[in-house]
C-alpha cells in the first residue's frame, strides 16, 4: 500500500517539476494541415517539419517557451535567412492558406511573405485569432476580398497584404485596428472609397494605399491620425481637392497623391508643413503654386509636374531652407524662374512645357 502511495505521489511531483516540453499533437496537426495546401519545390523548407515536435526546428515556426503553443509562422521568400542565402534561390510556393491555420489559436505573427505562387482567399476565420499582432501576406497572388470584420483583430499593429490580387472594399471595420501602425494594400485591386472612419486609427504611422482603384474624395478625418507620417494613395482615382488640414499633420513627411484626378487648389499649408517628399504630380490640378515658402519649407522632393498650375513660380521660394528636386514641367506656368541656389544643380526638363518659363537652366528671358 505505501509503495503505490509513493508511485503517486512521485507520478504527481514528476508531472508539476516537468514544464511541457514539446508542442500540442492539435498545434502539430494544424501546421501540418497547412503545409499541405502549399507546394515549395525548389528551398525545401518543409523538409524540417518531421517529429512529433513542431516547437524543436522546424523551420519558420517559434512557439511560447512557457505553453509551448506555436506563437509564430514567419515564412519569407526573400530574406536575409542563412537557409535562403545558401540557396542563392529566392522562393517560389504555390497552392493556398489553410484554414487550419486557424486552430493555432495563440499565434501572435502570421508572416507568408514574397512566395509568389501563392493564391486563393485570406481566410476568413483568420480574424478569430485573438493574440494576433502581426498579418504579413505580401508578394503573393491572393485573391478575394479583405475579411469584413477584420476589426476583430483588435491587437494587430501590423497588417500588410500589399502585391496581392485582392479585391472589394477596403472594410469599415478595419477603423477598428485601435492598435494598428502600419498598414500597407499597395498594389491590388481594392476599389471603393475609403472608410469615412478611417481617422480613427490614431496609432497609424504609415498608410500605403497606392496602386488601386480606390476613388471618391481624400476623406477629411486622416488628419486626425496625428502619428501619421507617410502617406501614399498614388495610383488610384481620388477626386475633388486636397485637404487643407492633411497640410497641419504635426509628423507627416511623406505625401504622395500622384496619378489621380485630383482637382481645386493646392493647400497653402502644404508648402509650411513638416512634409518633406511632396508629390502632386498628374493630376488636375489648378491656380497658382501657394506664394508661402519660408524657412520652414525644407523638401527632399517636391513634385507638381502634369498639373493645369499657372501663374509664375512664387518668388518666397528663395526662402525655403531647402529644396533637393523640384518638378514643374507639364504645367502652364509663365514667367522668370527666381535665381535660387539649390535651382544651380536642376536640370531644365524640371522646368519644361510650360507656357512661358524662362531664366537658368532654361533659355533666357
Amino acid at each position: 500500500m505505501c509503495t503505490i502511495i509513493w508511485l503517486i505521489i512521485a507520478s504527481i511531483s514528476l508531472t508539476t517539476i516537468n514544464p511541457v516540453t514539446a508542442c500540442p499533437p492539435s498545434d502539430r496537426a494544424a501546421l501540418l494541415a497547412f503545409k499541405a495546401a502549399l507546394h515549395e519545390p525548389h528551398l525545401g523548407i518543409f523538409k524540417s517539419w518531421i517529429g512529433n515536435d513542431c516547437c524543436n526546428k522546424w523551420y519558420g515556426i517559434t512557439c511560447d517557451p512557457t505553453t509551448r503553443r506555436v506563437a509564430d509562422i514567419n515564412l519569407r521568400g526573400e530574406s536575409e535567412d542563412p537557409f535562403l542565402q545558401k540557396s542563392n534561390k529566392t522562393g517560389y510556393m504555390t497552392g493556398s492558406i489553410s484554414s487550419s491555420i486557424c486552430k493555432l489559436n495563440r499565434l501572435s505573427t502570421i508572416v507568408i511573405a514574397d512566395w509568389k505562387g501563392i493564391s486563393g482567399i485570406i481566410p476568413p476565420c483568420i480574424t478569430s485569432l485573438p493574440f494576433l499582432r502581426i498579418l504579413d501576406l505580401i508578394g503573393n497572388q491572393i485573391s478575394g476580398e479583405i475579411p469584413f470584420d477584420i476589426g476583430k483583430l483588435s491587437r494587430l499593429t501590423v497588417l500588410n497584404f500589399a502585391d496581392n490580387k485582392l479585391t472589394g472594399r477596403i472594410p469599415r471595420s478595419l477603423a477598428n485596428l485601435s492598435s494598428l501602425k502600419h498598414l500597407d494594400l499597395r498594389n491590388n485591386m481594392i476599389s471603393g472609397t475609403i472608410p469615412r472612419n478611417f481617422g480613427k486609427l490614431r496609432m497609424l504611422s504609415r498608410a500605403l494605399l497606392s496602386n488601386n482603384r480606390i476613388y471618391g474624395p481624400i476623406p477629411e478625418s486622416i488628419s486626425y491620425i496625428y502619428r501619421l507620417s507617410d502617406l501614399d494613395l498614388s495610383l488610384n482615382r481620388f477626386t475633388g481637392p486636397i485637404p487643407e488640414s492633411i497640410g497641419k499633420m504635426s509628423v507627416l513627411g511623406t505625401l504622395n497623391l500622384d496619378g489621380n484626378q485630383l482637382s481645386g487648389t493646392i493647400p497653402s499649408s502644404l508648402m509650411t508643413s513638416r512634409i518633406s517628399i511632396l508629390n502632386l504630380s498628374r493630376n488636375a490640378i489648378e491656380g497658382n503654386i501657394p506664394d508661402v515658402f519660408g524657412p520652414r519649407s525644407y523638401f527632399m522632393m517636391i513634385d507638381l509636374s502634369y498639373n493645369k498650375l499657372k501663374g509664375s513660380i512664387p518668388k518666397s521660394i528663395s526662402l525655403a531652407s531647402y529644396i533637393g528636386h523640384i518638378d514643374l514641367s507639364h504645367n502652364h506656368l509663365c514667367g522668370k524662374i527666381p535665381v535660387v541656389t539649390f535651382f544651380d544643380h536642376m536640370e531644365a526638363s524640371s522646368f519644361m512645357y510650360n507656357d512661358c518659363l524662362c531664366g537658368k537652366p532654361l533659355k533666357a528671358c
